[in-house]
């Protein structure tokens, strides 16, 4: 069995949501695209596909297969170009992950730029407050912000971000200017989290870290909602500087207790290297690399 041609049908079948539709972009036999299928499901030991009459979808196991199946049918196509000397720029997708905020704020606009240097380049975006899975997913470059477990991926620092307490003027005018982290205590927080909320906030106090639990009525998991109720004055944010930054920038939002923050956050893009990364994922690292290091909010 052709294994490279079975990745190819597998894909192109996922793509097309049946058989015969892939039979037709492949050129072959609906019969001949279902014994392909067939003859890698028997050789993997797993089902790709879930069949119905109707439809036609991935497995989980579908998913990671097809994931690794395009890299390997990327990097093989990369390596014939360049030993045919046909190398004349780069070729192929690149897919990147980050948070959702930052990902429209930042990422985006490098991704942009990098599409307009290269002609025969396609991108993929998934821009979620959520930790991804690289590999399953089929991503090949993540930003993240936050300490980063162990994990096989490569990742190059690009600075620092803080973590900022901020509240809308008119809030801190009724309310009064929290002093020391205890003042919160008496205040409304909004909570925010990506996945739960974070119900106690930690400061940093002669050298000791310490935590504070505000009030709260609104707990939410998107970082413009939590922005835009600080604004309209529903209480006090825990939030990234990026993330407040316009606001604070116009007059809408005012950064307090700055003498307390915890220490900042690593910000970091990683990539998957497996034996060397695609020249096309190098490329895009360097430029997101270059250009977030030149930000004036990472230290």
């Amino acid at each position: 069995m052709d294994r490279l041609k079975g990745i190819e049908v597998v894909i192109v079948v996922a793509e097309e949501g049946g058989f015969a539709p892939a039979a037709k972009r492949l050129g072959m036999s609906p019969p001949a695209v279902t014994r392909t299928v067939l003859a890698l499901e028997e050789h993997l030991g797993i089902r790709l596909f879930r069949r119905t009459t109707r439809v036609v979808r991935l497995t989980e196991s579908g998913e990671r297969y097809i994931a690794g199946g395009r890299r390997v049918l990327d990097e093989l196509a990369e390596a014939e170009a360049s030993a045919s000397g046909a190398h004349k720029g780069l070729k192929g997708q690149v897919a990147v992950t980050a948070p959702g905020m930052f990902g429209r704020l930042f990422v985006a606009p490098i991704a942009l730029d990098f599409l307009a240097l290269h002609p025969d380049i396609s991108l993929r975006t998934l821009f979620v407050d959520r930790i991804t899975d690289l590999v399953e997913e089929g991503l090949d470059v993540a930003v993240r912000i936050g300490h980063l477990p162990d994990s096989s991926l490569v990742a190059t620092q690009v600075g620092l971000m803080r973590q900022v307490v901020c509240a809308s003027p008119s809030y801190l005018a009724s309310h009064g200017v929290p002093r020391a982290p205890n003042d919160l205590e008496g205040m409304e927080g909004i909570d925010f989290s990506f996945s739960a909320p974070q119900r106690h906030w930690a400061f940093r106090s002669s050298g000791r870290s310490r935590a504070v639990r505000p009030r709260s009525r609104l707990s939410v998991n998107s970082a413009e909602v939590a922005v835009a109720a600080a604004v309209a004055g529903r209480g006090v944010a825990r939030l990234l500087a990026y993330q407040v930054e316009a606001e604070v920038r116009a007059g809408r939002l005012e950064i307090v207790l700055a003498d307390f923050e915890p220490p900042p956050l690593p910000v970091h893009v990683l990539h998957v290297e497996g034996r060397h990364a695609a020249a096309r994922v190098r490329a895009f690292v360097g430029m997101m690399v270059e250009r977030l290091r030149s930000e004036d909010w990472l230290s």
